[in-house]
Formats: C-alpha cells, structure tokens, sequence
C-alpha cells in the first residue's frame, strides 16, 4: 500500500506538470472504485484551473476555487503523467487532461493518469473540506513541529496499546504505516510490543525523532517499492535499500548480528530485534 512517503513523492511529482494549468478533460473509464465516483465530475472539473496541489495524510488534494478533487490510491494505486499518445491499460481508470490557460494557440496538454488494479482507492469532490468525513478527527502531520514525544506523551497516558499499535493510529498521527513503524521503532530501539503508557517523555521523544527521521529518508529517496508502487514521474522507490528490518525477517541484525525475529499484530508483519530494541 502506498504510504505516506509515496503519496508525498507522487504529489511532488505530479505537482510541476499540473500546477495552474486548465482542466481540459475528464475521461472516467470505471466509476465503481472505494467509492463511486462523482457522476459530475466532468461538470466539476472542465474548464477550471488548478491552483494548489496539497497533501492531508495520504490523501492527494487538488485544489480548484470552488472545492477540492480528493484521491486516494489505496492498496494499489497510482498517479502519473503520461504523454496524450500514451497506450491506455486495464486499469487506467480516469485520466485527467491539462493544458495551459487559453491564450488562442493550440498548447500540449498534459494527461494526469490514475491507475489501480484492486480498485480500492478513491477519486472524490469534494466541495468543502472542512466537512468532510475523510479528514475529520486525524492527528498532526509526522514531519510537522506540532508532532513530537511531548503529544504522543500526552495521549498515551491511558491507553494500554502496544506502541506499534499507538503510532500507528491516524488519531495520534497520519501517514505511519506499517513498513515505516517497523523501521522507527528500531531506529529508536522500542520493541514495538511494549505497551505505550509505560514509556517516559525521553523515549517517547526519541521515537518522535526517528518517525521523522525515517519518513524524511523516505521522502528524500522516492518512498519504498515493495510490488508495484512507481512516482508521478513513473519511477519506482528506492528507499528500500535502506530497510534495516521490514522484510528481513531471519536475517542477521545490522547493528548487533542477532537475527531478526517476525511477528503478527493485528495482521501486520512486524519485525524487530529483540537485542537492540528494548521493552
């Protein structure tokens, strides 16, 4: 599943190509996604002009001045630029066609092309944000000052989850996904089965750190491509190189030699070293 890095990377990406430019079509091949898309949505879109191109969580946010074109890519999704004589594939679901403000010249347009084969993500309007369910009750942004060991301190007082389990939780704060939960706790040295109350503000800030730390890594290298995740520019990740844990399992501990043990928590794969990660 594309993770907070790789959304932030296909934002980065696609941004440049987009950015104040006219929608100048829509052409929406399957509607029943997560959620079915709008049937307005051609209305919505053609004619107007992107003016932002943010990120809330993992979720893409388009902004237009009278509301915002919300995607997210869910288990399998993708967003790229592709050129206008690009071959369109099975699950090439919508394309959305840029071109330059109208100036009485013919200019390039520009295809911003959505594909995603388990067809679990979305593609909504969404007139209001402030109304809207999907964003409603999320925590902090992990790479913002407002997210540090003092909030998750001050949360985790009484409940008795493992830590895993706590930063894992978009209430406390967005875009920690499985692969990047394993990889920050070993930064910081937790066993992620530890339960969160029992950790002091030291700790907890260490952590803080390395959740920041790692998605920032993440960011920098393109995100992780695990099966079939590729950018807004179509290149795939590469900060799977860097793994120290996920998907190690029973392979020798960079920093001590012992090998790394694997578990089930609530069906995610989590793997650690009992060594060096402590409870």
């Amino acid at each position: 599943m594309p993770e907070l890095p790789e959304v932030e990377t296909t934002r980065r990406g696609i941004s440049p190509h987009i950015l104040n430019k006219t929608v100048q079509a829509v052409d929406v091949r399957q509607r029943k996604l997560r959620w079915p898309i709008p049937d307005d949505l051609e209305f919505q879109l053609v004619g107007r002009d992107l003016i932002g191109v943010r990120r809330r969580a993992k979720y893409l946010l388009l902004e237009f001045e009278h509301g915002t074109l919300m995607i997210h890519l869910g288990m399998s999704g993708s967003l790229r630029v592709v050129q206008d004589n690009s071959e369109v594939g099975k699950h090439d679901h919508v394309d959305f066609v840029f071109a330059d403000h109208a100036s009485g010249e013919e200019t390039e347009s520009t295809i911003l092309r959505y594909n995603d084969p388990r067809k679990f993500g979305a593609v909504l309007w969404i007139e209001d944000l402030s109304t809207s369910k999907h964003l409603a009750h999320l925590g902090p942004e992990p790479l913002v000052n407002e997210f540090n060991g003092l909030h998750m301190y001050k949360t985790s007082r009484t409940r008795s989850v493992a830590v895993k389990q706590f930063i894992m939780d978009n209430k406390v704060v967005v875009g920690v996904g499985n692969i990047y939960a394993n990889e920050a706790l070993f930064k910081a040295g937790i066993n992620p089965t530890v339960t969160v109350s029992k950790l002091g503000k030291v700790r907890l800030q260490r952590l803080a750190e390395c959740i920041k730390a790692v998605l920032a890594q993440a960011i920098e290298q393109g995100g992780t491509t695990l099966k079939d995740f590729v950018g807004g520019d179509g290149k795939p990740g590469y900060f799977q190189q860097e793994l120290m844990v996920y998907g190690r399992a029973g392979l020798a501990c960079y920093k001590c030699g012992s090998c790394l043990e694997e578990i089930k928590m609530q069906g995610r794969t989590t793997v650690y070293c009992s060594k060096c990660q402590k409870s």
